[in-house]
């Protein structure tokens, strides 16, 4: 009965640490594109989460993968922003799509990011993001990107810490 016990109580313990995690990222790739998407389900409000999403000067306090974004992230607007994963460059990026509290697209020639909030009606949030680059020229260039797998896992799990510690508070 001991040991039953204790493989419930580890078996609860691995489910909850998994559910708090953002599902593992996925990259496609191709001779032009390489597409990296990950999501994950989020214990809050859209309104919460689109307001972090938004936030151009926030986004360093709660989001580790961020190092700054200049500008404001509303329709048609062009931002500047600094990633962990190339920190001496500067991504000048245009707000492409602004659909409040469901999608979000910014970009550059090279490719664009998609964001995606799906309300599930149970309290909870599906947030998708996905990130395809490339073009013709892309075969030249590619061997220079890194990975993003890691870096939107990060991401993913960093917003849903911090969405899900606001709703604790409401």
């Amino acid at each position: 009965m001991r040991q039953f016990l204790k493989t419930i109580l580890t078996l609860t313990i691995m489910a909850t640490a998994t559910s708090t995690m953002a599902q593992k990222a996925t990259t496609e790739k191709t001779t032009f594109h390489r597409q990296t998407s990950v999501q994950t389900n989020i214990k809050a409000d859209t309104k919460v989460i689109w307001a972090l999403l938004t936030n151009a000067a926030d986004y360093p306090r709660w989001n580790s993968t961020v190092i700054s974004i200049e500008g404001n992230i509303k329709p048609g607007e062009k931002i500047r922003l600094k990633s962990t994963l190339d920190p001496k460059r500067t991504f000048k990026l245009k707000i492409k799509e602004f659909e409040a509290e469901k999608r979000l697209v910014w970009g550059d020639g090279k490719g664009k990011r998609v964001y995606t909030l799906t309300n599930n009606g149970n309290g909870t949030v599906t947030f998708s993001m996905n990130e395809k680059i490339g073009g013709l020229m892309f075969p030249m260039y590619a061997k220079y990107i890194p990975p993003f797998d890691r870096s939107f896992e990060t991401f993913a799990a960093d917003l849903k810490k911090e969405a899900e510690k606001i709703m604790e508070t409401k």
